[in-house]
């Protein structure tokens, strides 16, 4: 028991380290989402579900805003603003003028490393 006590944080020490430097963490959600875009594209929210890989950029600020104590809605934001750029946007592929992601309703919010 002391054994398994002392190990699973350094697992998951060394787990988030590496979620945050280089491997990034998965996010599966199903939430209402919408976003601003200029006048004339379909904006209008609904329900998705999405899986989709973050970067580490995403993961080491999602674990700093958990460490330091911020609420859900701070989590969310940094969840949304993820979606815009890896989702939407698809890294700046796609929807450059999108200006934010609504992020409502979570029915199912589950991150994986």
């Amino acid at each position: 028991g002391e054994v398994k006590k002392r190990w699973q944080p350094q697992i998951r020490a060394r787990a988030r380290a590496r979620a945050a430097t280089t491997d990034g963490i998965v996010i599966d959600t199903r939430a209402r989402m919408g976003y601003t875009a200029p006048i004339g594209s379909t904006d209008q929210d609904r329900v998705r579900h999405l899986t989709v890989a973050l970067p580490p950029q995403y993961a080491a600020r999602l674990f700093e805003a958990q460490e330091s104590g911020s609420g859900e809605q701070r989590l969310r934001e940094i969840a949304a603003e993820a979606l815009k750029e890896v989702y939407f946007q698809d890294g700046g592929r796609r929807a450059g003028s999108l200006e934010e992601v609504r992020f409502t309703d979570i029915e199912h919010l589950e991150f994986d490393l």
